[in-house]
């Protein structure tokens, strides 16, 4: 093996983990014989890439649910002594910073050393946005160090509005240097562009405008709504377009640069080849399935809701019932009655993920009989992402929208996947529908098991709302399931009154999943995180407790 790609590996440089201070293994090769050519430089951005999160099924929300509670679902978290959500951050953001500060003076070109420092900067700003989502304000740290006595040990929490100003800043440059989507070369694939970068500045920048608007912080909400409006018109700018089959999106002929949807992703693979691998399709079969308040935001083909179409069943007999004049994406979503699935026909309730609706979207036979060795690619932000928070930041910002803007937004996702009925500004008065509420169904139902809902649900401020309440599960008919009745019959309800628009005639034999009394969300402290003890005591109490947790 090339001498600088164990280098790679061993670099004896220090490693933040939280606030503790890990070191590698002494190197044969010192810094000095390393960061001096192009190769060097990518292959250092090549450790970021290695670090890259994927597949993952997200059961923090009122979304996707496991025969278990989550305890962050279900309000049943403690403050925990360390947490990889912390220290797994904090060890990537070193190494971005390791890159940063080494790449001086490389023997290379200007703007050949810029795109790897961009690539640098992206990732740095990629997980301090993830740490603010999760801990509010955190310490920001943006060099490495060798010197256990370094006072960076001991520094305190940044305030959050200064640490995304410096994402911002990171972005910036890295949207400067990084390459344009359409000038990236085939071996490429999967490293970063302009696009992501401006892709990534947008998702923070809506996050934080509505986070600070709906939770009253002092930062101006404003000032990052048009951060996400300026960057969403640059990106699409760039060339990205809507691949035109929502169901095969999610397989192996969604991957690669030709299609244009994709703007950052974790690349797998090769296909097949059983190395750097997931287990997303056994994941769908035996971990999660989806909750029924997401169902039943999937609006009717007059594009009304449940509450408003004449298109409802007044009463569900069969399981398929639901599916009856739907959304197209709900039947791409989630597995029908006796449809082809993970062992066979599909039959309620009986695989292994629990007593919800089960997933189908991005489920693929083959991959599912590699035993979690799959290698399909992971979308962590497309185009339609791109569109709908566009949409989303200029309603926030500007109070309206244009017919215009929502043909090219939401109503252009939803021909994708042959939904015909539009969302406009006279549909939405006639029928005394909310336009913020129907950008953020929108938003919902496009992203279902995209690790969206639990952060859409913080900046909205309604997971107090939506968190301490009745999971409802799926629909359960004797006839078409070989469980038995007894089995789960505990929690099979006729209950007395409503849930989300269903009478309790609808709702009898709806299963579910957790009682709203086994569940709880306090307001004053469960939309942050609890700070690790450890990192608490590292820093000598310089890293206080977030409130409510102490």
């Amino acid at each position: 093996m090339n001498k600088k790609i164990i280098l790679l590996f061993i670099l004896a440089v220090a490693c933040l983990t939280g606030c503790d201070l890990d070191r590698y293994p002494d190197a044969t090769l010192a810094d000095s014989n390393f960061w001096h050519s192009e190769a060097d430089l990518r292959g250092a951005c090549n450790r970021l890439y290695n670090q890259l999160s994927g597949f993952s099924h997200d059961t923090r929300a009122d979304e996707l649910v496991k025969t278990s509670a989550d305890a962050i679902s279900s309000g049943q978290r403690t403050v925990p002594s360390t947490s990889s959500d912390w220290s797994d951050a904090y060890a990537r953001i070193s190494t971005a910073n390791n890159i940063i500060q080494k790449t001086v003076n490389p023997a290379v070109a200007e703007n050949i050393k810029n795109r790897y420092l961009g690539e640098a900067y992206f990732f740095r700003a990629y997980y301090y946005f993830m740490l603010v989502k999760k801990y509010g304000d955190v310490p920001l740290i943006l060099q490495v160090f060798d010197d256990p006595k370094d006072p960076l040990l001991k520094s305190p929490r940044t305030p959050r509005e200064e640490i995304i100003q410096q994402c911002y800043s990171d972005l910036d440059f890295a949207a400067a240097w990084l390459p344009k989507m359409s000038a990236l070369p085939a071996a490429d694939w999967g490293r970063v562009t302009r696009s992501a970068a401006l892709a990534l500045t947008e998702r923070i920048g809506l996050y934080e405008g509505t986070y600070s608007k709906y939770h009253n912080l002092s930062s101006d909400y404003r000032a990052h709504l048009k951060r996400a409006i300026d960057a969403a018109e640059l990106v699409m700018k760039e060339g990205h377009s809507l691949y035109p089959d929502f169901q095969k999106l999610f397989y192996f002929d969604g991957e690669g640069p030709t299609n244009k949807e994709n703007i950052f992703v974790k690349v797998y693979g090769p296909n097949g080849a059983g190395t750097v691998t997931h287990g997303n399709s056994r994941g769908l079969e035996n971990s999660v399935t989806l909750s029924r308040s997401i169902v039943d935001m999937f609006l009717y083909s007059d594009g009304l809701p449940r509450e408003k179409s004449p298109l409802k069943l007044m009463t569900e007999v069969s399981y398929n019932d639901v599916f009856k004049n739907r959304d197209p994406r709900m039947a791409m979503t989630l597995y029908q009655l006796q449809e082809d699935a993970y062992k066979g026909p599909y039959m309620p309730f009986n695989n292994a993920s629990g007593n919800g609706y089960s997933l189908k979207k991005g489920f693929m036979l083959s991959e599912w009989a590699t035993n979690s060795k799959e290698t399909v690619d992971k979308m962590l932000i497309r185009y339609a992402e791109v569109l709908i928070s566009y949409t989303e930041a200029l309603y926030e910002y500007n109070g309206s929208i244009t017919d215009a803007q929502l043909d090219a937004t939401v109503n252009a996702i939803r021909a994708r996947a042959g939904f015909t009925a539009k969302l406009t500004n006279v549909f939405v008065n006639t029928n005394g529908l909310n336009m913020l509420n129907e950008i953020r169904r929108e938003r919902t139902i496009e992203f279902i098991d995209e690790n969206m809902r639990y952060d859409d649900i913080i900046r909205w401020k309604i997971a107090e709302n939506v968190l301490p309440a009745n999971i409802i599960g799926a629909k359960f008919v004797d006839t078409e399931t070989t469980r038995q009745r007894s089995d789960i019959a505990n929690r099979l309800t006729d209950a007395n009154g409503n849930y989300n628009g269903l009478h309790v005639s609808e709702q009898a034999d709806m299963y579910v999943i957790e009682v709203a009394g086994d569940r709880k969300f306090d307001p004053n402290k469960d939309y942050l995180y609890p700070v690790p003890l450890s990192e608490i005591s590292l820093s000598g109490g310089a890293v206080t407790q977030n409130p409510g947790w102490e």
